[in-house]
């Protein structure tokens, strides 16, 4: 069993900074993908950034330059340094982690943090 839990959320003025943690617990593969995903009020859920086992990150659009994404494997914790900060940043975001063995599909959530960004 692995359970992901997320940390960091809140309410921040627009130009403000938050940082998000995911701790990870539980049976987790060492050669993993994490990412986070955010969605808001009547949006489908999308990808903000993602990382690799070996910290290869990506990221969306909307939030290169803006947003980190970093992770520490030894503490199985992933982070989302999110500044500048505006109001369509607004959501709840969710942590994931995935990976292949054995050719099964192993995909995990978390509940989700709210951030709320006003203007």
């Amino acid at each position: 069993q692995v359970q992901l839990v997320e940390s960091g959320g809140g309410l921040v003025q627009a130009g403000g900074s938050l940082r998000l943690s995911c701790a990870a617990s539980g049976s987790i593969f060492s050669s993993n993908t994490m990412a986070w995903y955010r969605q808001a009020p009547g949006k489908q859920r999308e990808l903000v950034a993602s990382i690799t086992s070996g910290s290869s990150a990506n990221y969306e659009d909307s939030v290169k330059g803006r947003f980190t994404i970093s992770r520490d494997n030894a503490k199985n914790t992933m982070y989302l340094q999110m500044n500048s900060l505006k109001p369509e940043d607004t959501a709840v975001y969710y942590c994931n982690a995935f990976w292949r063995r054995f050719g099964r599909l192993y995909n995990y959530w978390g509940q989700g943090t709210q951030v709320t960004v006003s203007s």
